[in-house]
């Protein structure tokens, strides 16, 4: 696959989301901007075959064990060669067998209350996932609680205030969305992006470009 295009993965074996939809449009019109084309696929086969020269590779609210033991495979040496990946949302609920792709990701799903209106808080803007935003952006999702917070091994990049929603588990310690390079390439992750009223919201279409163009080491 050429270095020009991106890969967006969308398997589930567990829940799956509406919005993969409107997300894939989103990402197909998020790469244009930055010259790329964009496949979107459900086969874990393509992964095993098709990652090499891919600029960055999306897994798009991806739930369940979804991946075969040659396309694991192929996104760990993918990882170690210095590729890109974007996890969005579910992409948090994938793999819980695999521990590598935990250290990918950064932290495992536990729970979520219902969707509701709350409040992100901006922790690093210099970073262009969130360089746009004010100190607070408000948002409505399902602000996913995770097993263990990343911070101390990822760089976060947004937290949720959980005063300002009903039912949240991780106290004043509640990352959302962060980066790191701790697997060999760059990996960027939000929480966020439930609802298919999001990939219209033009704050969280930013949010998910720069996210991509870090990762994928292109200016957005």
């Amino acid at each position: 696959m050429s270095a020009e295009r991106i890969l967006v993965f969308t398997r589930t074996t567990g829940y799956r989301h509406d919005s993969i939809p409107q997300g894939i449009e989103a990402f197909r019109d998020l790469g244009g901007g930055l010259g790329l084309t964009v496949e979107a696929t459900e086969d874990p086969g393509v992964l095993a075959t098709a990652l090499d020269g891919c600029r960055a590779v999306v897994f798009l609210s991806t739930s369940g064990e979804v991946l075969t033991p040659e396309s694991r495979e192929a996104l760990r040496e993918y990882a170690a060669a210095g590729g890109a990946f974007v996890g969005v949302h579910a992409a948090a609920t994938t793999e819980y067998d695999w521990p590598w792709y935990g250290d990918l990701l950064g932290a495992r799903f536990e729970r979520h209350p219902e969707l509701q209106p709350g409040v992100a808080v901006v922790e690093d803007r210099d970073h262009p996932a969130t360089a746009h935003l004010d100190a607070a952006w408000p948002f409505t999702d399902e602000w996913y609680d995770f097993r263990a917070s990343p911070r101390g091994r990822v760089r976060v990049l947004l937290s949720a205030d959980e005063s300002t929603y009903e039912g949240g588990g991780m106290g004043e310690d509640h990352p959302l969305a962060w980066c790191h390079e701790n697997t060999g390439g760059r990996s960027f992750y939000t929480a966020l992006g439930h609802s298919p009223e999001a990939y219209a919201d033009p704050a969280f279409r930013r949010h998910l470009l720069g996210g991509l163009a870090w990762a994928a080491r292109l200016v957005p």
